[in-house]
């Protein structure tokens, strides 16, 4: 190898974590902006419930910028590697480059180290992103995510929460985040039961979903005449699993019937019986 070949020093130096590494050299992470009035697209809503061996995310398609739809199919729920799932709301740019920073930390870390975070690991490693953004956030650019997964330790989905300041934690059966979130808390709080299938919360998921874009206007609801659904994945001990449009379009069909019989969607008992 030639003299100034290869990487240089500072490449190769130990450390786990991708993050660090970026505050250290490159001097424009973490930079704070003057954004006061900007006004960009934001993303909402997403939902996820546990199931008896995993859990379930999904999130709407609709982009709001004001009063304005900015886009109606952009996606909100990521995996973040095979055994863990992540939900954006707030701004949606920031959201999407912390959701890929993100990714790559786990990633790294696992190439670094020769072994995965803990799904406990991953939830505080995504804690320290939203902390540094919180600069950004006191200029109205907040990024809020939702991060469930299998965690095979304890052999059970797992659900957490975070505010803009980087505190998490962790929900219980169901959370749900965005500004459709307090209609769709409402109708998990409805629907939801113990010990449920996977296909049962994917159902839940969905009404919920429905029951947001109802009420809330930044939310969106199922896109019948383009073809547009919620973005669905299951996460189980056999890894992450994203919803195929044709079953999620099957699924879809059976909510918006029901709902021309019943257009509040159904009761808690009924819920029981079949969300």
């Amino acid at each position: 190898m030639t003299q100034g070949a290869g990487l240089p020093a500072h490449f190769l130096r130990p450390g786990s974590s991708f993050m660090d590494f970026l505050a250290e050299h490159d001097p424009t992470w973490g930079r704070r902006l003057d954004v006061t009035g900007v006004e960009a697209p934001h993303g909402t809503t997403i939902v996820s419930c546990q199931f008896d061996g995993g859990v379930v995310m999904a999130g709407d398609r609709r982009a709001t910028m004001g009063n304005v739809i900015a886009q109606r199919d952009i996606e909100k729920v990521f995996p973040v590697d095979e055994y863990s799932v992540v939900g954006i709301a707030g701004t949606a740019g920031l959201a999407v480059e912390m959701v890929r920073l993100f990714q790559t930390e786990v990633e790294h870390f696992e190439k670094i180290e020769g072994m995965g975070l803990s799904l406990e690991g991953k939830a505080n490693r995504l804690a320290s992103f939203i902390r540094g953004n919180l600069g950004m956030a006191f200029q109205g650019l907040a990024v809020v995510p939702l991060f469930a997964g299998y965690d095979s330790v304890l052999s059970r989905g797992r659900i957490f929460s975070y505010d803009v300041t980087g505190g998490r934690y962790e929900e219980h059966s169901y959370h749900a985040i965005g500004s459709g979130s307090p209609f769709a808390r409402g109708s998990l709080k409805k629907l939801y039961r113990e010990q449920i299938s996977d296909a049962d919360a994917v159902r839940i998921c969905l009404q919920a979903l429905y029951d947001a874009a109802d009420d809330d206007s930044a939310t969106g609801g199922p896109d019948l005449t383009r073809g547009i659904f919620p973005v669905v994945y299951s996460v189980a001990a056999d890894g992450v699993r994203r919803l195929e449009e044709a079953e999620l379009q099957t699924l879809v069909d059976s909510v918006v019937e029901q709902r021309f019989q019943r257009p509040d969607g159904p009761v808690a008992d009924e819920g029981q019986a079949r969300p």
